[in-house]
């Protein structure tokens, strides 16, 4: 290896993600696919009752510090940022070239959508915006068809969730202060076009945010540092809390750069075939495990794959027929508009608040106060995240000339969601003298992307009412894969949480 290789630079930076990774038990009493919030959720309530949990992670686990910049940044983003991708079209719509390495998300590019999700441990909570939405109830329900029973979600999970997780809204000297310029600006923007905007519960950890604007830690959060990794610990990830208290329990042990490839049944216990990577992508071993519990939580896109290709090759040839299918991209789309002036010489990434407009188009649509990823300084551009209750749906299949799983997903699918979405961005802006997009270098609306991907093992259909797969004993998913393509104009991650809650409690006490 050059001296000049990037790889040495990484190593300087976060030497933790080159540390050696013994290999797990060759068996195990439950094994754990994926370190997000299902993966997460159900390894600390099984070391609570006493069950020793194998988490198998692909990506690495990377540190936190209040001094260093462990992750990358996504102005100018390098291998630290992406899943071995070379190229990678960012959100704010420019092209990056970036080293081949194995970093924290990945962009998974299928004809006509690129899906963002976690590659780490952690998963999703290291990458995402940190917003924690219940739906309402009629989104829920219509979503849900009477499976899951809403008030209990209500009453009992998703408290639960917002206890483990500490959440709050962003308080007001924070949103008083200038990295949130561009919040205020947006909000008065909605306002002036009739819109109630309202505070959104946040993962941050508002005191770190406090240091940051005292200066007494290195800065992340207030100036835009989310989407690839938040280097000080402002996100509370779930590597602070669910998977922390699991490890510290001692029953439950993380791998990271293990990457499953299959999955199978000998007829006496499942079989999980991983290959061990290194942060540079090198396969240093390759090895079966065997456990008596599988539990999925790779996420909607990896637990999916996982399903369809062991359903294709017959390694679970029971697989019921609604594997791989009802997979929707939760109506996401990316909203710019420009000539928005706020003050400020950057923009946080804490998200303030949302808006949300029933009327306007076909479907509903929510749009929610964002940072602009990718700029520098504040050059007066508005962003926002935008989604909508859109009911289109695709499938997974498997394609045997090359061994891959894809997503059969049409330009045409993305449609209602821009329109939509464009309707009430362009409503705005009129009211408000601003300019949708950002000519010439972004467009208005991008729904050419999702950032929460849901479904391929649809709850009630792939699963059971808790996540037990059809047909099989002791074989569960936990993940977004359950969700029915949609979370109801909200981000998901708390309603993964909080199903994860609620059906790992079942599953402990009736399943061992």
């Amino acid at each position: 290896m050059s001296i000049f290789s990037p790889v040495n630079k990484y190593k300087e930076i976060v030497p933790e993600i080159f540390e050696d990774i013994p290999k797990p038990p060759t068996h195990s009493k439950v094994i754990i696919i994926g370190s997000g919030f299902g993966g997460a959720v159900s390894a600390w309530r099984l070391a609570q009752a006493g069950i020793a949990s194998t988490i198998l992670e692909r990506g690495s686990y990377w540190p936190i510090s209040k001094d260093r910049k462990t992750f990358t940044d996504e102005v100018l983003p390098d291998g630290r940022g992406f899943w071995h991708r070379q190229h990678v079209k960012q959100l704010n719509g420019f092209p990056a070239v970036i080293d081949d390495f194995g970093g924290v998300m990945d962009v998974t590019s299928y004809d006509h959508i690129d899906v963002w999700r976690g590659a780490c441990v952690g998963g999703g909570s290291v990458v995402y915006t940190g917003v924690m939405i219940q739906p309402k109830q009629k989104y829920f329900d219509q979503l849900f068809q009477g499976v899951v029973d809403y008030s209990e979600m209500d009453q009992k999970y998703y408290p639960l969730v917002r206890q483990v997780l500490n959440l709050n809204s962003m308080p007001e000297d924070i949103y008083q202060s200038k990295p949130f310029g561009h919040s205020r600006t947006w909000d008065s923007q909605s306002q002036k076009a009739g819109y109630q905007p309202y505070r959104v519960d946040s993962v941050f950890n508002w005191d770190i945010i406090y240091k940051e604007l005292n200066n007494e830690v290195r800065a992340s959060a207030i100036v835009g540092e989310t989407d690839l990794g938040n280097s000080n610990g402002a996100k509370f990830d779930l590597t602070q809390n669910y998977l922390k208290y699991a490890q510290d329990s001692g029953f439950s042990t993380v791998y990271p750069g293990h990457q499953v490839q299959t999955i199978s049944y000998n007829g006496k216990n499942y079989e999980v075939k991983v290959t061990k990577l290194n942060p540079q992508g090198d396969v240093l071993d390759t090895y079966m495990l065997t456990c008596d519990y599988l539990f999925l939580a790779a996420g909607s896109i990896g637990t999916s794959e996982l399903l369809v290709k062991a359903k294709a090759l017959n390694t679970l040839p029971a697989l019921n027929e609604h594997i791989g299918q009802g997979w929707g991209s939760n109506g996401d789309a990316i909203v710019v508009r420009s000539f928005s002036g706020s003050e400020g010489l950057t923009q946080g990434s804490a998200c303030a608040s949302k808006i949300d407009d029933e009327t306007i188009a076909q479907i509903p649509v929510t749009l929610e106060n964002w940072f602009t990823p990718g700029i520098a300084v504040n050059i007066g551009v508005a962003g926002s995240l935008g989604m909508t209750f859109d009911e289109t749906r695709a499938n997974f299949v498997y394609n045997s000339k090359t061994g891959d799983v894809e997503l059969q997903w049409r330009k045409t699918d993305s449609d209602k969601t821009e329109e939509a979405i464009r309707m009430i961005n362009n409503k705005i802006a009129k009211a408000s003298g601003s300019v949708p997009g950002l000519f010439p270098l972004s467009t208005d609306v991008r729904a050419d992307f999702t950032a929460h991907p849901l479904g391929g093992a649809v709850i009630g259909k792939a699963t059971d009412a808790y996540g037990r797969i059809k047909n099989y004993s002791n074989l569960y998913v936990i993940d977004g894969a359950l969700m029915p393509g949609s979370a109801g104009l909200v981000n998901p991650s708390l309603t993964i949480a909080a199903l994860a809650e609620r059906n790992i409690e079942t599953i402990i006490q009736k399943d061992f």
